[in-house]
């Protein structure tokens, strides 16, 4: 299993971001999938989950309304749009194979940092 994730980076307060991860190694589409954060000092956090289409997700309740998650099964693609961002997003973001009470990561993360 592999998950390469991408498109992190410094943003202002209330600024988007847009995460992206690319899978291979398993069958994508059969899998759900999840975003989850570690912030500076903190443990994992658990951000977002999708099933195994786009009509099926969830969000953690610091995030609801601001973010969200989106899959494109033909490019074995998982995406999650930050809009609104706030400080307290900051944090390595990873994308994981599972949902919000059983995940595996298999990526190096990438960063995003909101200051102005």
């Amino acid at each position: 299993v592999q998950l390469v994730e991408s498109g992190g980076g410094l943003a202002q307060p209330g600024g988007s971001l847009r995460l992206s991860c690319a899978a291979s190694g398993f069958i994508f589409s059969s899998s759900a999938m999840s975003w989850v954060r570690q912030a500076p000092g903190k443990g994992l956090d658990w951000v977002s989950a999708i099933g195994t289409s786009n009509d099926n997700t969830a969000y953690a309740d610091s995030v609801k309304g601001r973010f969200t998650i989106s899959r494109d099964n033909g490019k074995n693609t998982l995406f999650l749009q930050m809009n609104n961002l706030k400080p307290e997003d900051t944090a390595l973001y990873y994308c994981a194979r599972g949902g919000k009470y059983s995940y595996s990561i298999g990526g190096q993360g990438t960063q995003v940092t909101v200051s102005s």
